[in-house]
């Protein structure tokens, strides 16, 4: 059923099937004893927070992770009840009011945890302790330390310690050398730790592909879930096929001839060198279709056509390979019959990576949710 309407010709199409295929794919290969966190974080790495989190949770995913308590707080307002964890810093002061949400916080000093408790009155906190095993940002990195920690919040009334973790820095490549550091050194720190009924987590969705036996009892399942490879490199490695999620379609509004000479967009920079038909897309760099971009194809009527032109804020034009009716669908990111524009393509014109594709797809984008090759939901956050 559709919930909200849109009033543009742009908008993303996410399938929800794909993506709980993801993760009753990866829940197979991990087994029924190893529980899956679905990263949520950065509006479900721009496919939208509570859609993604209810269909995963529905998958079979027992919990979700963001990077900050905002998202936590936002996936409750949706109504989500399941397990939250913030991947990212929280600041003490707000510990009661994750507690009151019942959002657990990772924690990686002793110092916060002490400020925190003494904000937190009547409410108790769940936390999960973060190692730095190499990747440098956040964590325990050393064993004395990692080690009166534990004592210390597993003495603390107001605390409950739900789960210890890392992140992996290279498990995304090929040349294990580093990973295999990472996950020996995880397990060092995890000894002597009275870990039995916490949740034990270093695998993202690199480690969960590829090594099943750093699963421990939980998974981090991020890129992956939405259909796309932590690299390129790895795509060789994968268990089972990923089935990409997100889509990207436009619509043109306006055909017209260009003669022999003249010019389009800004700077003037394409010339047309004969006559030819040209069409404006409603779609720019405000929606995340940067100036980069400047060059690539789109798909029209199953065929590719390029972009021309310096891509603008809000619109983009293309060439037509010859008149064609206004109103005609465009895909930027997806399929249109047998041809295929995936959004790794992207990435690498964009020379980046498919998160940053997904990622950077602005708030004004309606997002359409498909189910069953059906229209479930629209988000529309401009008029939501």
């Amino acid at each position: 059923m559709i919930e909200e309407p849109f009033y543009r010709d742009t908008w993303a199409e996410i399938n929800l099937d794909a993506i709980q295929n993801n993760v009753r794919n990866m829940k197979k290969l991990s087994g029924e004893k190893v529980k899956i966190i679905a990263v949520v974080k950065a509006n479900a790495y721009g496919h939208g927070y509570a859609e993604v989190a209810e269909a995963a949770l529905a998958a079979g995913a027992e919990s979700l992770a963001v990077a900050f308590l905002d998202e936590g707080l936002y996936l409750r307002s949706a109504g989500i009840k399941a397990p939250i964890l913030v991947l990212g810093a929280a600041r003490a002061g707000d510990a009661a009011l994750a507690a009151e949400h019942q959002i657990a916080l990772t924690v990686f000093s002793e110092e916060w945890l002490k400020e925190a408790a003494s904000h937190l009155h009547d409410k108790k906190l769940s936390i999960h302790i973060k190692l730095d095993t190499g990747m440098g940002r956040l964590g325990f990195t050393e064993k004395d330390a990692l080690d009166r920690f534990a004592a210390y919040a597993a003495s603390a009334e107001k605390v409950e310690i739900k789960g210890i973790y890392t992140h992996f820095a290279t498990a995304d490549e090929l040349d294990t050398g580093y990973f295999e550091k990472q996950a020996a050194r995880f397990e060092e720190l995890l000894e002597g730790l009275p870990a039995e009924n916490w949740l034990v987590h270093c695998a993202n969705s690199a480690a969960g592909l590829r090594f099943p036996a750093k699963h421990f009892n939980a998974v981090r399942l991020g890129i992956s879930m939405y259909g796309l490879s932590p690299s390129a490199e790895m795509k060789s490695e994968l268990p089972f096929p990923l089935e990409e999620a997100l889509s990207l379609h436009t619509r043109i509004v306006q055909v017209k001839k260009l003669k022999k000479g003249e010019s389009v967009s800004y700077g003037a920079t394409f010339t047309a060198e004969e006559d030819m038909w040209a069409g404006t897309l409603p779609v720019g760099y405000a929606d995340g279709w940067i100036r980069k971009l400047k060059g690539s194809e789109v798909l029209l009527n199953g065929e590719r056509v390029p972009i021309i032109g310096r891509i603008c804020m809000d619109q983009c034009l293309i060439r037509l390979p010859g008149e064609v009716k206004t109103g005609e669908k465009v895909t930027l990111i997806g399929r249109q019959g047998e041809a295929f524009i995936p959004v790794d393509e992207i990435a690498e014109r964009l020379e980046t990576i498919n998160y940053e594709v997904t990622c950077m797809m602005a708030a004004r984008v309606p997002r359409m949710y498909l189910k069953n090759g059906s229209i479930m939901k629209v988000k529309n956050y401009l008029l939501s």
